[in-house]
């Protein structure tokens, strides 16, 4: 079974427990300080993921990192991940889990670029095409000012990509005018 497929399983797992116990907002807070952990610490990330280092050694590990820190809920997973071998897949769980709560949140992530930073008038507006075209009701937007694309946006959400920057433009202009479709034929 594939990573995915298995990160998938458990992260809806424990996003079930933590909601029946009550605790999903400390839960979600949890894998939030997993996930940040582990990509600022590389180290961490291959020690999971190598096959040499044996499991009572990575669980040793995760509990020196995170007890005290996270819910018991959450130690425990981690335990039960351990022990089933499974731990190579805890940080794309972690990832997986953050995904299945924004959907079960109704939140939507999304990417905006533009040459200036945005007016708070403009983010009502890209907040509100981002919910009219997710159905989402909570956006979380990410702004990105790159002075290359002249002005316009381009706007990610998800695996979707608008652009209607004027850097894209031109460069579409340029190509049609490259085609010469006028050019007689002798």
């Amino acid at each position: 079974m594939s990573d995915v497929r298995v990160a998938s399983r458990y992260a809806k797992s424990l996003i079930e427990l933590a909601q029946e116990r009550g605790i999903l907002e400390n839960v979600y807070q949890d894998m939030l300080l997993f996930t940040k952990t582990v990509t600022a610490s590389r180290d961490l990330g291959l020690m999971l993921r190598n096959p040499i280092v044996k499991h009572d050694k990575k669980l040793a590990v995760l509990k020196a990192i995170f007890a005290g820190k996270v819910n018991d809920l959450t130690l425990s997973f981690f335990t039960i991940v351990t022990e089933k071998n499974r731990e190579a897949v805890l940080s794309t769980v972690a990832t997986e889990f953050l995904t299945q709560y924004n959907l079960l949140k109704k939140v939507q992530k999304a990417q905006v670029t533009t040459a200036i930073p945005l007016t708070p008038a403009l983010r009502t507006e890209i907040n509100r095409m981002v919910m009219n075209r997710t159905g989402m009701e909570t956006v979380v937007l990410e702004e990105v000012v790159d002075p290359a694309i002249i002005g316009g946006f381009v706007l990610r959400i998800g695996d979707v990509q608008i652009d209607d920057s004027i850097s894209t433009s031109l460069l579409r202009l340029k190509n049609k005018l490259k085609d010469n479709s006028y050019t007689s034929q002798l």
